[in-house]
């Protein structure tokens, strides 16, 4: 499935399953440019797909007002939230005034209060950075999902994995001896099995391997 295909199917899930008239509004006159893009160019080649994530999701303020998300993450349990919010450049940047600016700190304060993991991203780094961007979002992904891994890893496999996917890069032999306390020789033993079982894949070296990254 093409990005056209999977965001038209995603987008339809979600106008046939909201409820909330408010939402329900926005999302009939269609996500931002800046939030196409994200998923386009950062979202989908990443991850594949737009499982748990929901745009324009709403969130109450303080002064019992709402709010809206660029795209929230809710992979599970209410407990575990994460905000994506794209920031234009002109808006945010060149032409914030001291109003905005004020608004913007209020709006990240209360997200945080309320147990939002905060991921701003910028247009321009969409634009610029895509790669570094995918790392990100591979990154927000993994803080949730660190408790899940295959059942046949044995426990100092199954943390080299939560390791790797906290990780915004590459990790080498030297860095997990010292997480997990053991020896650099234990260490590579570990990295060369989930290489073999297709956990992790070598990222950079020929006859000596210097660092390993998550299979995506």
């Amino acid at each position: 499935m093409n990005f056209d295909q999977a965001f038209e199917t995603w987008m339809a899930r979600q106008l046939e399953e909201e409820k909330n008239p408010r939402r329900l509004e926005l999302l009939q006159k269609g996500l931002g440019h800046g939030t196409i893009e994200f998923l386009r160019f950062v979202c989908f080649p990443a991850v594949g797909h737009f499982d748990h994530l929901y745009p324009e999701w709403e969130v109450r303020d303080f002064n019992n007002g709402y709010r809206y998300l660029d795209l929230a993450y809710l992979p599970g349990s209410g407990s575990v939230k994460g905000a994506i919010e794209i920031q234009g450049y002109g808006p945010h940047a060149r032409d914030l005034d001291v109003r905005r600016f004020k608004d913007l700190c209020w709006r990240h304060s209360l997200l945080a209060l309320d147990g939002w993991t905060l991921l701003p991203i910028a247009y321009l780094s969409i634009v610029e950075e895509p790669k570094q961007c995918q790392q990100l979002v591979l990154s927000l992904i993994g803080k949730f999902l660190t408790a899940a891994v295959q059942p046949n890893l044995d426990w100092l496999e199954a943390e080299t994995v939560r390791f790797a996917r906290r990780a915004l890069r590459p990790i080498s032999p030297l860095e997990l001896s010292e997480h997990l306390r053991i020896t650099d020789r234990h260490a590579r033993r570990i990295l060369h099995r989930l290489a073999h079982k297709q956990e992790l894949s070598v990222a950079s070296g020929k006859s000596r391997y210097r660092t390993y990254r998550l299979v995506r």
